[in-house]
Parts: structure tokens; sequence; C-alpha cells
């Protein structure tokens, strides 16, 4: 017979035999001891770790007319024949190549047919997550209402590209990455059934190289075994795993530890040399690192490592303080994952050497949990010259503090409400109203421009960046015209982020200009208080015919706002033959702003109970003479 692989020649064949997936199995063996199957199960979870070799088992385990305790006998002509895939009720698929609705057309059609030789016909559909859409949609409505005599087993690496609907209809199972000690004993076991001798070392260094796939496993004891002359050992592990020995990362780190970057750079290019790979190699460091904080923390931990551990390891373990440590694991940490997306790794291996080498952390010897408490008592001992020096820095910096606390009470001003309005103010002021561009759009602003630029905001919105989008959002059109937009906004901070951005600006004329025929206004940006200020403002003087021309507008807007509304109370009054401008076919928002203002001043002789009647108390104040 031609040779077969360990994985083949081992692969598990009950529920016993599964390793590491013990709430999985005991699960599916008491379903069939229960009569509780289900008519569709999903197997999810990690390469090598026993996803289809369950789903054998399962197949058989309800097949078999012996079966006890929800394990097969694997002794019956139907056990016997599942397990050499010559059993026509036991139908297995590989979804990566049969994918199409075709295929899994003609699946479903066959699903209709009961089974021929044992009680169930059961479908395992490996990588179901290669199907196509068109594929589940054709198989959702067998899963939907299945026959009672038939089972699918679906397996997957992937299963957040399983629709939920499919999901949804299945029972689930994750497999989780087996333990390195249950690979050990499972490969120990297969060792000594075939009678090949191997050093327990090396089991474990497959392990950790496995991470946690049995088939990944097997696959390297099996290229262990065919370079190995006679026994197993760790030399020839190391050489077919591509790992490095205690006694490489002793060396290396050792010069990193004594900041000796030439040599520590000189130790890598050795290793490089003889074929390492860089993923593996990061790897082994961050478990080498590993190793020493746990040696000095909870040496108990590391007791099946005891017989391999170097004395330069126990050496390097008390010297490396726990923040050095950690410090070497975030480098190696970070390294490996910028590795696992470049084509040079060795440059990025060369710099975190380096890094490491170079690292300037305070480094205090740690004494090992295993080492003599007299080194930690004399260290903590409070006749120690460091511990000393370093009480006395600290009250002398409690006393710096103290003083430099008293003294700022003392230079600290009281703040009196006046300040604090004096400040409230400033910070009001901040903020420039752009009356002169306000009042352009308000004199040239139409209803039509400006049901144009509301019916495609939302539009616009959506055409620009999310940062840009995020701010104007929070503004509200209040006024267009053919050349400009007013726009507002209830917070000063977001209308003063909107002004700085002149990229937005440009791009709410240029869009604008697409959406609209002819159309590319400037915005004008102000808060909404600074808005119903000048919306009245405006409405007034249309209302009384007092508008400034542009020239002479800019020339007041230079002027303080008080001294403009007193000069307004000295103009002579309006001829009756001056056009004005009817407030309701301007484009502002709200157009029942005219029953907000006050009402129509009745005819006063006196100018002053005239300028009260118009801008009212709180604007005016009458000073007697």
């Amino acid at each position: 017979m031609a040779y077969q692989a360990l994985y083949r020649v081992w692969r598990s064949q009950r529920f016993d035999d599964v390793v590491g997936q013990d709430a999985i199995t005991q699960t599916l063996k008491n379903a069939i001891s229960q009569q509780k199957i289900s008519h569709a199960y999903l197997f999810t979870g990690p390469r090598g770790t026993g996803k289809t070799s369950a789903a054998k088992i399962f197949a058989k385990a309800i097949n078999c007319p012996n079966s006890r305790d929800g394990e097969p006998c694997n002794e019956c002509a139907n056990c016997r024949a599942i397990t050499n895939g010559q059993f026509d009720d036991v139908i297995e698929i590989d979804a990566a190549s049969n994918n199409g609705v075709d295929e899994i057309r003609f699946l479903t059609e066959r699903a209709n047919y009961s089974p021929t030789k044992g009680k169930y016909k059961v479908y395992i559909i490996d990588e179901v997550h290669m199907l196509s859409s068109g594929a589940f949609n054709a198989l959702l409505k067998t899963l939907e209402e299945p026959r009672e005599s038939l089972v699918f087993i679906l397996a997957t690496t992937e299963p957040h590209k399983i629709p939920a609907t499919i999901i949804s209809r299945t029972q689930r199972f994750d497999f989780k990455r087996i333990d390195a000690h249950a690979i050990v004993g499972r490969m120990q076991y297969i060792l000594e059934e075939s009678n090949q001798p191997y050093e327990e070392q090396a089991l474990e260094i497959i392990a950790q190289a496995a991470e946690g796939g049995m088939r990944d496993a097997l696959s390297m004891l099996d290229q262990a075994i065919s370079f190995a002359d006679g026994t197993v050992t760790l030399a020839d592990v190391m050489t077919v795993t591509g790992s490095l020995t205690y006694e490489m990362m002793d060396q290396l780190l050792d010069h990193c530890f004594q900041h000796d970057a030439g040599a520590a750079l000189t130790d890598l290019a050795a290793i490089l040399a003889e074929g390492k790979e860089a993923r593996r190699l990061l790897e082994n460091l961050l478990v080498y690192c590993r190793d020493l904080l746990l040696y000095q923390k909870a040496p108990q931990l590391l007791q099946q490592k005891s017989g391999h551990l170097t004395t330069a390891f126990k050496e390097l373990s008390q010297q490396l303080s726990s923040q050095h440590i950690f410090a070497w694991i975030k480098i190696l940490n970070e390294t490996q994952n910028e590795v696992r997306f470049t084509n040079s790794p060795t440059i990025y291996l060369e710099v975190c050497i380096v890094k490491l080498a170079e690292m300037q952390t305070a480094i205090v010897p740690v004494p090992s949990a295993v080492a003599d408490t007299s080194n930690s008592e004399a260290m903590l001992s409070k006749d120690n010259p460091v511990i000393t020096a370093l009480k006395q820095k600290v009250e002398q910096m409690a006393q710096e503090i103290k003083q430099l606390q008293t003294s700022s009470v003392q230079k600290q001003e009281p703040v009196t409400p006046k300040a604090l309005e004096k400040n409230r103010n400033r910070q009001q002021n901040n903020l420039r109203v752009p009356r002169n561009q306000v009042f352009q759009v308000l004199k040239a602003a139409t209803k039509d421009n400006l049901h144009q630029t509301q019916n495609v905001w939302e539009d616009l919105l959506a055409s620009l960046p999310i940062t840009k989008k995020a701010v104007l959002r929070q503004g509200q059109v209040r006024a267009a015209s053919a050349n400009g937009i007013v726009v507002t906004f209830d917070y000063e901070i977001i209308c003063q982020k909107a002004i700085a951005d002149e990229e937005m600006s440009q791009l709410i004329g240029n869009n604008l200009s697409k959406m609209i025929p002819d159309y590319a206004p400037q915005p004008v940006y102000l808060t909404s208080a600074a808005w119903q200020e000048l919306r009245r403002e405006f409405v007034t003087a249309q209302k009384n015919g007092s508008l400034l021309d542009d020239d002479v507008q800019d020339e007041l807007s230079k002027e303080n706002k008080q001294e403009k509304k007193q000069k307004t109370i000295t103009n002579e009054k309006t001829p009756a033959n001056q056009p004005t401008v009817d407030i309701t076919e301007t484009g502002i928002l709200d157009d029942d702003l005219l029953n907000h203002l006050p009402p129509e001043p009745a005819e006063v002789e006196d100018p002053a109970q005239k300028a009260v009647a118009l801008f009212g108390s709180d604007v005016v104040k009458v000073i007697d003479d």
C-alpha cells in the first residue's frame, strides 16, 4: 500500500479521539444518544482543529446500527464504508471547486431521495464560505424545509462570509485552537504506537510552531521523522520548523541587554544565514521574553521547561527588570505586525534588534522567585544608599510643590462679577460678524434661490468629505441669492471652524453648480444669535427705506454699532416716492418675520420717542441734557 501522511493515518475515528474539543464532542454524543439530531450543523474554527473529522464521525454515529453512547462502533459495514468514503448516503463536497448554482441545485435535487443504506443521508460541505450568493440562495430552501432523514454539516474557517440566513438555520459549533499540551500528548501517543524514539522537547517545539492546529503538528512531525536519523531530536525539529534554540536567543538578547547593537546584528545575520524564517524568529523571541517574565514571577508555570532552561537564561532573567521585558515585548510585537505586510522582513528585523539594543529603560536587577531571598532583603533594606537618595529627592520635590502652591495662592486675584462679565464679552466678540456680506446676500435674495438650495442640500452634504459634512450638517440655510447663501450655526466654535475651512466653501460652490445649473454661490457663515440681530436690522431698514448703498455701508461697518443706530435716528424721513423692497418676496427664511417686529410707530414729534418706538427701549438709551 502507498505511504500515507501521519495526519491521514491517525485521523480521529471516534469522538474520544478528537483532541481539545471536549465540549463539542460531548454535546454531539448526547444529541445522538437522546435522538435529538438536528437537520443542519455549522462547524467553524481554525484549520486543523478537527471540523471535518468530527463531521465524519457524526455521520458514522447516526448511521451505525451498533452505536453506543453516541460513539460509532467502527466495525460494522456502514462504519467501514463511511471511513473509506464508499457509503452512498454520506456525500462530502468541496465548496471551493463546487461553488456554483448548478452544483448546489443538483445537490438539493438528490437530497429529495430517501437514504438507501443508512438511516440518514448526510451532506458534508467543506469550506462552505466559498459558495456564491446564488448557491447559498439555492441551498436556503432545502435548509428551511428539510426531509426528516436529511442532515447537512457545513464546515468553514471563515464563518463571517456565510449569510446570516444560513447561520440562523443551523446549530453552530466553534472549534477552538488546540492547547500545546494536548498536541504534545497526541504526538507522544502516535510515536509510541509507531515505535519511533523521540526527545520530548522536540515535540514541544512542534506544538508551539503548529499554532493550535493538530494537522499542522502532525505534518511537521512527519517531516521531522523523515529528516531525523532514527531518534527525533531537538536539533532536527529546529531545522525542520526554522525555530531558534535557547542558546541562539540567549546570545542575541544578551548582546541587546549589553547595548551592543553590532554584536546583536551579527548574531541576527548568522541566524538568517541558516535559513530561519523571519516570522518564526520573532515568534520565538516573543515566547523567550514571555518565559523570562514567567521565570521571574511564577517559575512553577515553567516546570515542564525547567530541564531545558539554560544558565544564561536564568542569569538574564535576574538582571532584567519587568519594565524592560515589557518594552522588549512591545517592540517585538510591533515588528511582528510590520513584517506581516512587507516584502523586506530583514530590514524590519534589523531595525527591531537595534531598538532592543539601544533602549534606555532603567535596568534594575530583579531577584528571581527561585533565587535566594537574601538578595531581595538587601535590596529593600533601609540602609540601601539608592533608596535613601530616592527618599531625599521625594522630600525635596514635596517641599518645592508646597512652596509653589503657597505663592500661587498669594498672587491669585479675586475674580469679581465685573471681571467675569468683561471676560464673557471678550469671548463673545472673538467672532467677527460679516454684516456687509449678509446684507449683500439679503438685498438680492429670492425665494427661488432659497428653495433650490434647500432641495439639494442633503445631496450636497452627501458629496462632501465626512469631516466637512459633519461640520456643515450643524448649519441651516437662512437666505440665498444668485451669488451667495447665508448659513447659521448654533455654536460659535462650529461657526469658527466653518469660516476657517476655505476648501469647504469652494466645495460648496462647485458642487452646487453641478446640482443647479448656472448657480455657484459663496457661503457666508455666522451664528444664529448674530443672524437674528442682523435680520431684524435689515428688515427694519428695508421697511423704513433707509437701507444704505454698499460703499456707505462698508464705511459704516468700521464704526461702533451703537453709533450707527444713533446716526440712524437723525436721518431725514424717506421721501414718499423712494422705491422700497417687498420683504415677503425675498429669500429670507421665516416669511412671518414681520409679525415679530415692533408695531408701526405713530407719528410723534419727539425724535427720541420715535427712536424708542422704532427700535425698542432695550436698544435706545435716552439721555436728557
